[in-house]
């Protein structure tokens, strides 16, 4: 009896280990676990150069998801020379995302095509395409094995882009990510150029657990590996929910804020 129990209990948990181990699954949850249906905050993206200057712009961010569709307005409030600029960003679950821009100077609001996605945001090492959840059918996926970062056991989840079209939209060819095994948060993620040499290392940290349960990091950094530059997000402010409603993240009501 004591042969067959331990037997069967081999068996219900080896498809249970193997399903953990799935470098999409792995990745999926990683997402999920920072994933926040309604929230806002502010927060500081400092623009540092390959000579040590530094720009400053403040931004205020609110988030919320309406049935399917993930909205995400970005509004800087400062310095004057970027006040007012907003990004509106449509997430959603099974296509690529739309981003719309609004420019105080030409008074105007301008779709932000597939191909302007992998580009600077506002002049940063961060791109358009960071400030919305991946698709995860966009890419391929393979388990590098696991490392240790900062005292923390982590999978490495390589995820490849499926076609080149992707590649320009992502604005890089893979990413491996190093994802906590104890927390599924990813600390670390390197990002690769078409030729295969790193471009940009982006950092996680200051992850702090939220009344819900998930977690949002108050620091990220993005760093140019080709050119030095790098690119530090902090968040100065933070609260779940948002009281915004639909028509506040209207494409026909950007700038208008």
């Amino acid at each position: 009896m004591k042969t067959k129990s331990l037997l069967l209990a081999v068996l219900i948990a080896v498809p249970t280990i193997i399903s953990a181990q799935n470098p999409k699954e792995i990745s999926e949850k990683s997402s999920s676990t920072i994933e926040f249906e309604s929230m806002e905050m502010v927060t500081t993206l400092n623009i540092h150069d390959d000579k040590g200057n530094v720009r400053v712009r403040e931004v205020a961010v609110a988030t919320k998801k309406f049935g399917e569709t993930t909205k995400t307005l970005m509004r800087f409030i400062s310095p004057p020379d970027v006040e007012g600029t907003s990004i509106l960003v449509y997430d959603y679950e099974d296509k690529s995302d739309d981003m719309w821009v609004f420019l105080p100077s030409l008074r105007k609001v301008r779709r932000i095509v597939s191909t302007e996605k992998g580009k600077s945001f506002m002049g940063s090492e961060f791109s358009n395409a960071d400030m919305s959840k991946p698709n995860t059918n966009d890419f391929t996926y393979k388990l590098l094995g696991t490392d240790v970062l900062d005292g923390k056991e982590c999978w490495k989840v390589e995820a490849t882009c499926i076609s080149r079209e992707l590649e320009r939209e992502y604005g890089f060819q893979k990413r491996i990510s190093y994802i906590e095994k104890a927390t599924y948060l990813s600390h670390k993620s390197e990002l690769f150029d078409s030729r295969g040499k790193v471009l940009k290392t982006m950092l996680l940290s200051d992850f702090r657990k939220q009344t819900n349960g998930r977690y949002f990091a108050y620091t990220m950094v993005m760093k140019n590996e080709q050119n030095n530059r790098f690119s530090e997000m902090n968040v100065k402010q933070f609260q779940l929910g948002s009281k915004l409603d639909e028509n506040s993240f209207a494409v026909s009501n950007l700038g208008k804020q």
